[in-house]
């Protein structure tokens, strides 16, 4: 039995903590706001208002500089994240709104009913906008609490007035109210969030809060108003960020720190309309609506006290499609039945700053039109129109206006030019070539508008019964 013993202690501090995580399986938190733009917390740049327990995420644990959402807008990047499928693979595309009849298909797997099969406790706290109708809605897809918004603050006809008289605050799957007080959306999601830990805390369980800020239109509670040199954005911003320290006090509190990977990240870039009332996507290129990195590149942060090297910044692609296969085999959890375009990035997380990233490429959509692709240090963009601000942007609560643009077929060396300024398509043109053949590729699988061709590896959306 003493050789059994020592063997077994042997094996353990051989194999290390980092492999037998399925044993002991991580709580995990997704903290997921909305157009929140790469520069938009303290650790990637932000100025004029400050995100200390954001920050804290970063010095306890990992920056990633080139971390990538599906598409630019609100379903279609939730979709991604949670499905770990790209969002035209699974016909959500766009920004769903209150007449669709459409939604997440009974027959895909979300990240909550993936971990549900090893016994994680589920909830949702925030914006879905994943189909409003009720058999769309988070309790039909792995979760066991959800309190929030079905889809944005400000769904036309209403956009981009502040009030909109419709707009369902949804508890489950009932109605509690119409026309919220949007003021108290960020805290009681925080509040609800505490509460899910300490009723949880002896077992595991996947917290995701979904912030409704800092869309537009802006709100913030009276103990954050007037707080920052930014004004309204900034302090939207430092209510959110004191939200993250609202879960972090309850984790330590509670003792459940070491237990916990906890993820901040954002749904899509700045809508840059909206001038003071938006983010900054600098040093990037443009903002959400398009594929440029202003769009699709976004701040994420994560910590997972002795398992993620603290203090560390990595710039390997991943992207959100990544998460659902990434604490699957953290948790030991089999991965869904249907194909998934995802991939394990546990490494990406846990191990060296500098490694490989895990896919051969990363593709942008604009809804079925393939915009882009990411090898390495490489993007190729493909000739698309795409909108850009038309002089001067909005101001304080209003948009300033869009115009088309079109691109030429143009590549550009990330590492050495961040903004997508300089097309060196010319200088490389066996970088255009392997790109191009990658896209061809994936054409064949997920299909191309702009090319006019179907992929045979799309599947429908949810349709609504009513």
């Amino acid at each position: 039995m003493r050789f059994v013993a020592s063997l077994a202690m042997v094996l353990a501090l051989t194999i290390g903590p980092r492999l037998l995580v399925a044993q002991t399986p991580p709580n995990v938190v997704i903290v997921f706001a909305d157009d929140l733009a790469y520069a938009d917390i303290g650790c990637f740049g932000a100025q004029g208002y400050q995100t200390p327990h954001i920050d804290r995420l970063a010095k306890e644990g990992r920056r990633f500089t080139d971390f990538y959402v599906t598409q630019a807008v609100c379903s279609a990047s939730r979709a991604g994240l949670l499905t770990g499928c790209y969002p035209n693979r699974i016909g959500i595309n766009g920004a769903l709104g209150p007449a669709s009849q459409i939604g997440i298909h009974a027959d895909e797997t979300t990240i909550a009913e993936t971990l549900k099969t090893k016994g994680y406790a589920t909830a949702i706290y925030g914006k879905w906008h994943l189909g409003h109708l009720p058999e769309f809605l988070p309790q039909r897809h792995g979760f066991d609490d959800y309190f929030g918004l079905p889809y944005s603050n400000d769904m036309w006809p209403h956009h981009p007035t502040a009030k909109f008289p419709d707009l369902p605050l949804v508890s489950g799957e009932e109605t509690v109210a119409l026309n919220p007080d949007q003021t108290q959306l960020t805290t009681c999601y925080a509040e609800h969030a505490v509460k899910f830990i300490e009723t949880n805390r002896d077992k595991p369980f996947f917290l995701y809060v979904a912030h409704a800020m800092p869309h537009v239109p802006l709100f913030v509670s009276d103990k954050f108003a007037g707080k920052t040199k930014r004004g309204l954005f900034g302090d939207v911003v430092e209510e959110i960020d004191w939200s993250v320290g609202q879960i972090l006090e309850a984790l330590e509190r509670l003792k459940l720190d070491d237990r916990t990977l906890v993820i901040f990240t954002s749904d899509n870039g700045p809508w840059l309309s909206y001038g003071n009332h938006a983010g900054s996507a600098a040093p990037l290129r443009e903002g959400k609506g398009t594929a440029w990195d202003g769009g699709v590149r976004v701040p994420c942060v994560a910590r997972w006290p002795g398992k993620i090297p603290a203090g560390t910044v990595s710039s390997t692609p991943w992207m959100t499609i990544d998460v659902l296969p990434t604490v699957a085999k953290l948790a030991g959890a089999p991965l869904p039945p249907k194909r998934i375009d995802g991939v394990d990035a546990s490494d990406v997380l846990l191990g060296s700053v500098n490694g490989p990233s895990p896919h051969e490429s990363l593709l942008f959509y604009w809804g079925n039109e393939l915009h882009a692709i990411r090898n390495g240090r490489w993007k190729l963009h493909f000739p698309h129109t795409y909108r850009t601000l038309d002089g001067e942007p909005g101001k304080d609560g209003q948009p300033g206006p869009y115009r088309q643009e079109k691109t030429e077929l143009a590549l550009y060396d990330l590492v050495e030019d961040i903004g997508e300024s300089r097309n060196v398509a010319n200088e490389h043109g066996d970088v255009v070539r392997m790109l191009t053949s990658l896209a061809d590729e994936a054409r064949k699988d997920l299909g191309d508008q702009l090319t006019k061709q179907i992929g045979k590896g799309v599947r429908e959306p949810g349709r609504g019964k009513e």
